[in-house]
């Protein structure tokens, strides 16, 4: 039987609830407010686990109020209460940790007051039923993020930082109300089963694919994706929790844009070859960059780059539940990586530091790569029989991740003896070729029957594939003998480029006037 009124839906509303003390009493040390903002983010939190579990138990259900193409409506089905689930959690850690990170701030009740309306806003996005609902929703997530941003306003950086993050991400908006009205326009609605059953009937016009082209710039944008994601390195100047809520969550919400309308994305060849070029070339070029960073929070945004990058990728293969599913999984990891990141820091200074390590020969990388592949053959072959077929698209991106998987223990352990890298290599690829195909099972049975199928890759299909997979591994391949050409005169003008982004950011700042903007602040 349908839900009369899942409990989720109240969770933004008991968080707005508890904002209003919050910004209300601002100032340093506001009495009960911090307490008072973890236990409403805890309840939200149980409110979502309570919905998650309405969901499982009874059927879907939605809540629309208004008529027409811009109602404003909200969903509970297992897509969308995982996210809300996600959101509930990482907002009550973030909240937890933020009675004790801002403590004492002279403005600490206002920034609880901030956080809690921006979970509020990100779980109405995260449980939207149409484009509209979201389009409001993610508007009214830039608008208090940017505050939070300029949380302290004498750093001249963090107001270059807000600027440049509030330009991008409202040009994402402007994207996102360009295709509801476009698409409420031409098929009176915006609601997402609507838009997918229409996709699913072949009733895609030209106004419909200028729609999707524009949430396809919508989700690039706020993923932070190559070129304009020079915001995304620069936001470490506001307060750590702030950084752990937008890298954790906020982040991801280009990739649930894309899982939403997965129905009139895939619609698209067009849609589906620019996310995995873009995603692609992202999430190499964030890769790389991350390896020359020092400084571990910057590490960290370009990792977050690289992972968004990737996510496209996944999108524009067709592979939904597992890009849902990473989605899931680096949230957590990188709302754990920024809280932990101070500590991290002590950790490593404490460390011995090792003698030389031999740097990887040619033998030792080609014997890594062979080995993870033929093992990775070996697993892919086993789940099919016992699980049945895995399209091209799944068993590509599990190729990419095998070579990840293969450079980094040629890279680690390039000084062991040769039949150590030989045990090493067998599990480190066994344990990923294993994880890989169980999470695509565990995420098919999950949310599978909600989003479309991987298409039938066509000949533009198999072209991109075959590109992609290449590329992911010479890369790899590359980074795997790099200490062996570190010293080289060009590779270390190269480094010196890749920390320096390529220069992307600055090219940015010059287009916006954010070195104007640092200056006069």
């Amino acid at each position: 039987m349908p839900i009369d009124l899942p409990l989720s839906f109240l969770a933004p509303l008991v968080l707005l609830l508890a904002a209003l003390p919050a910004l209300v009493n601002g100032g340093m040390r506001p009495g009960a407010v911090p307490r008072l903002s973890e236990t409403a983010a805890l309840f939200a939190f149980v409110l979502t686990v309570g919905g998650l579990v309405q969901v499982i138990i009874a059927a879907p259900a939605a809540l629309t109020l208004g008529e027409g193409a811009f109602a404003f409506g909200l969903r509970a089905d297992p897509v969308s209460a995982t996210m809300a689930c996600l959101v509930g959690f990482i907002g009550w850690i973030v909240m937890r940790y933020s009675r004790t990170y801002l403590d004492g701030e002279a403005r600490e009740g206002a920034f609880h007051g901030l956080m809690l309306a921006t979970l509020a806003a990100v779980l109405v996005f995260a449980q939207a039923a149409s484009l509209a609902t979201l389009a409001t929703a993610t508007f009214l997530v830039g608008l208090t993020l940017r505050r939070l941003l300029l949380f302290y306003p004498e750093r001249r950086e963090a107001h270059r930082a807000a600027t440049k993050f509030a330009i991008v991400w409202h040009v994402g908006d402007v994207m996102l109300v360009a295709a509801a009205a476009i698409l409420g326009a031409t098929h009176g609605t915006t609601e997402f089963a609507a838009l997918g059953a229409l996709a699913g009937a072949g009733e895609i016009d030209l106004a419909t694919t200028a729609a999707i082209a524009c949430i396809v710039i919508a989700a690039a944008l706020k993923t932070a994706a190559f070129p304009l994601h020079g915001w995304l390195t620069e936001v470490m100047e506001a307060p750590t929790p702030v950084s752990a809520l937008l890298h954790a969550g906020i982040i991801n919400s280009g990739g649930v844009l894309l899982i939403a309308n997965a129905e009139l994305m895939q619609s698209s060849s067009g849609a589906m070859a620019a996310l995995v070029m873009l995603g692609g070339f992202t999430a190499l070029f964030g890769a790389a960059v991350m390896l020359t960073q020092s400084a571990v929070k910057t590490a960290l945004a370009w990792s977050t780059v690289s992972q968004m990058g990737f996510m496209l990728l996944q999108c524009g293969l067709g592979l939904w539940t597992l890009a849902l599913l990473h989605i899931v999984a680096h949230s957590l990891y990188k709302a754990h990586a920024f809280l932990a990141s101070g500590g991290a820091v002590e950790e490593v200074a404490k460390i011995r530091r090792p003698g030389p390590v031999a740097p990887a020969d040619l033998g030792a990388v080609l014997k890594s790569f062979g080995l993870a592949i033929l093992l990775y053959v070996g697993i892919a072959g086993l789940f099919t029989a016992t699980f049945g077929p895995k399209s091209t698209q799944a068993l590509a991106l599990g190729t990419i991740l095998i070579f990840g998987v293969a450079y980094l223990v040629a890279q680690g352990l390039a000084d062991r003896a040769p039949m150590e890298l030989t045990k090493r290599t067998a599990m480190a690829s066994l344990a990923t070729a294993i994880a890989y195909f169980a999470f695509h099972v565990l995420s098919e049975a999950a949310w599978g029957s909600l989003l479309p199928d991987a298409p039938v890759p066509g000949d533009l299909e198999w072209a991109l594939i075959v590109v992609a997979v290449v590329s992911f591994g010479v890369v790899a391949f590359a980074q795997a003998l790099f200490p062996q050409w570190a010293h080289h005169p060009s590779t270390a003008g190269l480094r010196v480029h890749l920390a320096n982004g390529l220069y992307m950011n600055a090219l940015l700042d010059r287009a916006i006037g954010g070195f104007r903007i640092a200056r006069s602040n």
